[in-house]
């Protein structure tokens, strides 16, 4: 069985390379896909705007993706549509070999060419001479020179000459996230896209279900959001989505800067055709097939531990956290109004897709 990825419940969660379809039993899709109301609604909207979009923006609009569940969806509906937009993403050097081997499977599964960009090695050599591998443990500012030199500068060649480009933002991935627009302007006034705005954590899973996305492995072992391997670790079930990112900071400093509009007054849709209607799009609330996923505390790690608990000296190891585990075994299962979504989110954001004063919805398709 080589190449499988081994959950931590012992069964195949994914083969690592080639895409091959999960098992029934599989983690992610059994614990998150359920088929909701409005469900083809949704894939309809986002795939109308994908297309509008690759219209407006021909030949200068990119998927900027992060490989995650969202934006492998993303992909699959611009693939499988042959739809005119590019896909690239961030290689920064320190991400999960998992992760990194996704991209070799997209370009086998859709016969596309991924665009990598990395940081420039002599910078990211520079830095790490200068303040070590665990810099980003060490300060607020150093990790965000770490993101800066990794993340912001890489993405700034990947969008320099284009108009226009594609995330996989959704409004109940943290309280910060929950007014994205389906469209707006960052900062350079390129229209950035987010058609999956009004998806739900069980609608991501439940498309991935249906058409068989490849998507990251460690998915299925308790990471919902992954970023650098340093500064991503596995999460308890029905804990905050982001609470695995940056763990040791206190919340409202979890930003690298990828997403953060520092001017959002002058905000303006990117088509009037499509702006939405006032209060035809709430906020998604997440949807776990409308029950709270509430999970034994995670080994070396109870549901109380302050997020930002964590300082450099209790980092994964000898006397610190343990990566926690989730355990489905002893999960219970509860109704809940507002199901598998943590009310204490809020801040979660490594700072690419946080628009900071903007109050103006912008852009659905009609």
């Amino acid at each position: 069985m080589s190449g499988s990825i081994i959950s931590p419940r012992g069964d195949v969660a994914l083969q690592a390379s080639g895409g091959e379809p999960r098992s029934a039993a599989s983690g992610a899709i059994a614990l998150y896909a359920r088929a909701t109301p409005g469900f083809d609604d949704r894939v309809a909207q986002a795939s109308a705007l994908l297309q509008s979009a690759a219209l407006e923006h021909a030949g200068r609009i990119v998927q900027a993706t992060s490989l995650g569940a969202e934006d492998m969806v993303l992909t699959d509906l611009v693939a499988r549509q042959r739809i005119g937009i590019a896909v690239a993403t961030l290689d920064t050097g320190l991400l999960h070999t998992q992760t990194i081997a996704l991209v070799a499977q997209i370009e086998e599964r859709y016969r596309i060419a991924v665009e990598v960009y990395r940081p420039h090695a002599q910078a990211a050599a520079a830095f790490v001479q200068a303040n070590g591998a665990n810099a980003m443990y060490k300060s607020l500012e150093l990790r965000k020179a770490c993101c800066g030199l990794r993340k912001l500068e890489p993405l700034s060649r990947m969008l320099a000459g284009r108009s226009a480009w594609v995330t996989g933002l959704r409004r109940e991935q943290s309280g910060a996230r929950a007014a994205v627009r389906f469209s707006e302007r960052d900062d350079a006034g390129r229209v950035k896209f987010n058609p999956l705005a009004n998806w739900s954590w069980a609608d991501v899973w439940h498309y991935i279900e249906q058409n068989n996305v490849p998507c990251n492995p460690l998915h299925d072992a308790f990471m919902p959001s992954i970023g650098c391997a340093p500064c991503t670790r596995a999460i308890p079930v029905g804990a905050d989505f982001r609470s695995g990112r940056w763990w040791w900071e206190s919340e409202s400093a979890k930003e690298c800067g990828l997403h953060v509009r520092r001017h959002a007054d002058d905000a303006q849709a990117a088509s009037p055709s499509q702006r939405e209607g006032a209060g035809e799009f709430a906020p998604a609330q997440a949807d776990f097939g409308h029950a709270e996923v509430k999970g034994a505390p995670a080994p070396g790690r109870s549901h109380s531990e302050p997020k930002n608990a964590a300082s450099p000296s209790q980092r994964e190891g000898a006397g610190g956290f343990a990566p926690a585990q989730a355990d489905f075994g002893h999960a219970e299962v509860k109704g809940a109004p507002a199901p598998g979504r943590s009310h204490s989110e809020s801040a979660k954001e490594c700072g690419l897709h946080v628009n900071k004063d903007s109050t103006e919805e912008i852009g659905a398709p009609a």
